[in-house]
């Protein structure tokens, strides 16, 4: 028979050293980032964090001038998703809570066309509410004016409001939705981490005018503007223009209960009815002068003349 083989203790290896590179720390527009902050940061960061997104359509049959101007808001407002024409039905507010749940949003800004001229705006919070129709009038859009102002594309703006905005309380719902729909959330994706122009709101008989600023500041080396020197910066406008008629706030998204309606709001219907019936006073009044003149005439007779008839013979 063979020997057996003797029994030898296997000594255990030690382990290997990992000898791959340690991880490089992320590059940032500020500057590299380690990861014991990026854990710091993520603990701190347990707030509250603005997630708000608005989309954008409009009606079919939108003119061109209102179609330019929805593309301008577009492009103020980095935080918003477009999409396709909707049809101004009743059943329009079904549809359109539909959209925005699909496209992930909070909130909803609808311009809606009627009969080729009319241009209402619907600002909306989905799918709670509330929501506010607006008459848009004065509409100037950018390719219009030609304005001297440009800023950077996806920047934050700075909304001031007017103190009339504190006055009444629709003024401070609409103060609020209008900040919530207008405010771009801090470190968005698709914005630029600093404030280079102003969106202005005030209020100027019962109506919103919005204007559009860049914040100029001299750049020479000799001129240039120290932290906190307010008083070098200047204003520029940029465009667009247009002015809000508030028609009603309503408690639900696109309908429900009516929170306020404007007492002074007068529909471009009944304003085109009163122009056509001046139009057709004028004519009335040219066709009873005739009647009248008329009537003078048969009431009073010219006397007959005694050479009338002198050279019939």
């Amino acid at each position: 028979m063979g020997k057996k083989r003797k029994h030898i203790e296997t000594e255990v290896a030690p382990p290997k050293k990992d000898m791959s590179a340690e991880e490089r720390p992320k590059r940032t527009l500020l500057g590299w980032k380690d990861k014991a902050e990026e854990v710091k940061k993520e603990s701190d960061s347990t707030g509250f964090r603005n997630k708000e997104k608005v989309l954008v359509t409009c009606s079919r049959r939108i003119n061109f001038r209102y179609r330019h101007l929805m593309l301008n808001m577009v492009s103020l407002l980095p935080h918003c998703k477009k999409d396709n024409k909707v049809e101004s039905k009743a059943s329009k507010g079904a549809t359109l809570n539909e959209l925005v749940e699909l496209k992930s949003c909070s909130s909803c800004l609808f311009f809606e066309c009627r009969k080729y001229q009319d241009l209402y705006l619907w600002m909306a919070k989905s799918p709670n509410g509330p929501s506010v129709k607006f008459l848009v009038n004065a509409v100037h859009t950018m390719e219009e004016l030609k304005l001297t102002g440009n800023h950077l594309k996806g920047s934050r703006p700075i909304l001031t409001f007017s103190d009339n905005f504190d006055k009444d309380a629709h003024w401070k719902l609409l103060k609020e939705l209008i900040i919530q729909i207008f405010g771009i959330p801090k470190e968005h994706r698709k914005s630029k981490p600093y404030h280079d122009h102003v969106f202005v709101f005030s209020i100027v008989d019962d109506h919103i005018w919005f204007r559009n600023y860049q914040i100029s500041v001299p750049h020479n080396e000799a001129d240039k503007v120290p932290r906190g020197g307010l008083e070098n910066m200047t204003l520029v406008e940029v465009g667009p223009r247009f002015c809000l008629n508030p028609i009603k706030i309503f408690a639900g998204s696109f309908g429900g209960p009516t929170l306020y309606e404007n007492p002074f709001y007068i529909s471009p219907n009944q304003i085109r009815a009163l122009e056509k019936r001046k139009k057709a006073g004028k004519y009335a009044k040219k066709v009873k002068a005739k009647t009248r003149r008329k009537m003078h005439e048969l009431s009073n007779p010219l006397e007959p003349d005694e050479f009338a008839e002198m050279w019939k013979e």
